[in-house]
């Protein structure tokens, strides 16, 4: 068997992009092989895009399924989102709104093309949900993290930022606490509506951006007072910087990047 993919990435995150007739097409273990590094395509995870199931009562132009490097499949990637809308968009069009269905719910998608293999998205990601609060040990002594579910969960501290040594030991030994795991956000507030952020995302690891992060991290923050609600929030990540709004019913939209980086096709 042969699989056609595309390669794309939003701010770093990058992602296999496969056509398939149904979200369960490819298995955990074949996902691990093709996002290896060393011996497959390389990436943080796969996105597989099927038609929707009216009789389930999808809608939109398609389903997204994500599998994680490590074969998990999570609810939700805002950053997997962005590239989906971006193969879902056929190469003449300029712009494109649409929603896109995932194992969170419907998400809507505006895209605004700008250049051959590149749009900014616009998403909407659904409203923060606020799941209290968490104190794990960090450093020499211990932190409050802000839980917060975009469909998927996070747990969040605002503070100095920690070196990368210390999320990688922080990120599993967090998540390992609660059940059903966590992504992990270590969070600075460096001016008016601007946030630089740090993720270590479950079942892949620390990654250079992560969409849901940066919004339940804006979410948090216009919780905890740090940032306004109604107002483009900038979260700076490892790969680049997204634009967050929260209103006031906690609802988030982001914008950012999505890129195509190849297309190819190789024995599966």
């Amino acid at each position: 068997m042969e699989l056609e993919f595309e390669k794309y990435e939003a701010t770093g995150n990058d992602f296999i992009v496969v056509r398939v007739d149904s979200p369960t097409a490819l298995t955990k273990e074949q996902a691990m092989a093709l996002c290896d590094r060393h011996f497959g395509i390389g990436a943080d995870g796969v996105l597989l895009l099927s038609p929707v199931d009216p009789a389930r009562g999808e809608r939109g132009r398609a389903r997204m399924t994500v599998l994680n490097a490590d074969g998990s499949r999570p609810e939700m990637c805002g950053n997997g989102l962005r590239c989906a809308a971006l193969a879902l968009t056929g190469d003449q069009r300029p712009t494109d709104d649409f929603v896109v269905e995932t194992d969170a719910g419907p998400r809507a998608c505006i895209l605004r093309r700008t250049g051959a293999d590149r749009a900014q998205v616009t998403t909407d990601l659904g409203r923060a949900e606020a799941q209290g609060e968490v104190t794990h040990p960090l450093g020499a002594g211990a932190a409050t993290f802000t839980r917060v579910s975009m469909g998927n969960p996070h747990a969040i501290v605002f503070r100095e930022p920690i070196s990368d040594a210390e999320l990688d030991v922080l990120g599993p030994s967090l998540s390992a606490s609660i059940v059903g795991g966590t992504n992990v956000e270590v969070a600075s507030v460096v001016g008016p509506g601007r946030l630089d952020l740090a993720v270590w995302e479950r079942g892949v690891g620390r990654t250079l951006a992560c969409g849901t992060g940066a919004a339940a991290t804006a979410a948090a923050a216009v919780a905890l007072g740090l940032a306004p609600a109604e107002a483009p929030i900038e979260v700076r990540l490892p790969g680049g910087a997204l634009e967050l709004v929260v209103s006031k019913e906690r609802r988030v939209t982001l914008t950012g990047p999505a890129r195509r980086v190849f297309r190819g096709r190789l024995p599966l």
